[in-house]
């Protein structure tokens, strides 16, 4: 009878060890939910601080190109950042990093908002930038720690879905806030939501790590553990497993993603990408000003459409990225099954975007940018989704790195670009421009198709490779 009753809870045991992850739905999706808000501010951080911008020169007495310096510091940071914090939170833990990180992010605003010179809000722009661009490469690991890859989409589109939605909302709080309230006020509004974010995770985010807390079943040290008892428990005594083995954080890890062939080749599509949608962005005030004559108040609202088109695209994104993934990820062909469905919004993206700079290049009425822009804001939120949950089943290991590396390629294209584009499209206009940037979407989806064609071949080629240098080092 009772090794009957020790076969039963061995069998219990083993199922619960096997499963991908214990958290039922509805903690997944609270999980997700807060990790998204924190993602959310990585972006928002730097759009809605555009519609500031004449006003913080006035107010430093400082020239406009000294406050496009804190934008430039931003980014340039930004491209570090998630280096940083990507391998810190896969091998720490994703509770500890978002509690320093947020922290941190809150005390930076705090400054910006009690600034009194110029030098100072430069170097606390850098701070800000430093604690929170590499949320998202956190959020991404999450998704990875606790959804199979078969509903790994869904959760995906949703941190997508909070990251872009920023560019949307952002110059329209900021425009409001400035001219409500005050500049400073963006940055008590910061402050304040990311003290809402805190404190909820603080109390209600458990730890993921896959590398510290398996699928959930292993106890975490005490330093990563939920206050309130009970709350997200899915552990108990018998189901401690082997010491962690720490290591130090290594922010290298991410350029070792990209020496893989079939990393290299997918980012660099991204970047592509990025660079197209922070192009848009970027002048989108400066081309509606100057075209159609608007006021401060009605730029903010140009920047709705591509934001509600990402919205509405939030249920086709998970539809296209939850497919049927074997759950050997090393040996199951990732990149057809997630690729498989990005042609047609990489190819309406393209379209998009070329018919958007010759309707703006021959002035034809606002409402046909505007249509023209939603289009580009779903198909675009679709090939990022899509991109980002390949990239996180291709290193389901490391995504937080993956992401981080990910993110040193797309800043650094963007930045180059964003010197050039002004000086770009004075030169040879506003049609031309957009052309080069749809051909960027074409070679982006070149790069796409060669990863489809032999990614997985390359793949597992690079995880040959890794595992025979692993074993000589053992035998050594």
């Amino acid at each position: 009878m009772d090794d009957e009753k020790g076969n039963e809870e061995s069998q219990v045991a083993r199922e619960v060890i096997e499963r991908y992850s214990l958290f039922t739905t509805a903690e997944k999706w609270c999980i997700i939910g807060m990790v998204a808000y924190a993602a959310w501010f990585s972006t928002l951080s730097s759009f809605i601080y555009f519609p500031a911008l004449h006003v913080l020169s006035e107010t430093f007495g400082v020239s406009v190109a000294k406050i496009n310096l804190t934008i430039t510091s931003y980014m340039a940071i930004a491209t570090i950042a998630p280096t940083l914090v990507g391998d810190a939170a896969d091998v720490g833990g994703r509770r500890l990093v978002y509690v320093i990180t947020l922290s941190l992010y809150i005390g930076a605003n705090i400054g910006i908002a009690l600034s009194k010179s110029y030098h100072a809000l430069l170097g606390l722009r850098v701070l800000q930038a430093l604690a929170i661009s590499g949320t998202f490469s956190i959020a991404y690991g999450v998704v990875n720690d606790i959804a199979s890859p078969a509903e790994r989409g869904s959760f995906v589109s949703a941190i997508s879905f909070a990251i872009t939605i920023a560019p949307s909302i952002g110059p329209i709080l900021g425009g409001v806030l400035t001219y409500a309230a005050d500049w400073s006020w963006i940055f008590w509004f910061l402050s304040i939501a990311a003290g809402i974010g805190l404190t909820t995770m603080i109390f209600l985010l458990p730890e993921t790590s896959r590398n510290l807390v398996g699928n959930g079943s292993t106890r975490p040290p005490k330093y990563l553990r939920l206050p309130i008892r009970g709350l997200m428990r899915h552990w108990n005594k018998s189901h401690i497993a082997e010491n962690h083995k720490w290591r130090t954080p290594n922010p290298l890890k991410s350029l070792k993603i990209l020496a893989r062939k079939d990393n290299i080749g997918i980012i660099i599509a991204c970047g592509f990408l990025y660079t197209v949608y922070t192009c848009l962005n970027v002048s989108l005030s400066i081309l509606f000003i100057d075209i159609y004559k608007l006021n401060q108040w009605q730029v903010g609202l140009i920047y709705l459409p591509f934001g509600i088109g990402g919205s509405v695209s939030t249920t086709a994104r998970g539809l296209l990225t939850d497919k049927a993934v074997g759950g050997d990820l090393d040996n199951f062909p990732v990149e057809k099954a997630r690729l498989g469905v990005i042609w047609i919004p990489m190819l309406l993206t393209a379209a998009s975007v070329l018919g958007f700079g010759w309707v703006l290049h021959f002035h034809k009425h606002i409402a046909i940018p505007l249509c023209i822009q939603f289009i580009i804001g779903l198909c675009m939120q679709l090939d990022f989704s899509i991109y980002n949950t390949l990239l996180g089943d291709k290193n389901h290991r490391t995504p937080a790195a993956a992401q981080a590396s990910s993110n040193i390629v797309r800043c650094t294209f963007a930045a180059i670009a964003i010197s050039f584009l002004q000086g770009l499209i004075d030169a040879i206009g506003i049609g031309w421009t957009f052309t080069i940037l749809s051909g960027m979407c074409l070679l982006a989806m070149s790069l796409f198709f060669l990863d489809y064609w032999k990614g997985t071949r390359w793949r597992q080629e690079s995880l040959r490779r890794f595992a025979e240098r692993r074993g000589r080092s053992d035998l050594d």
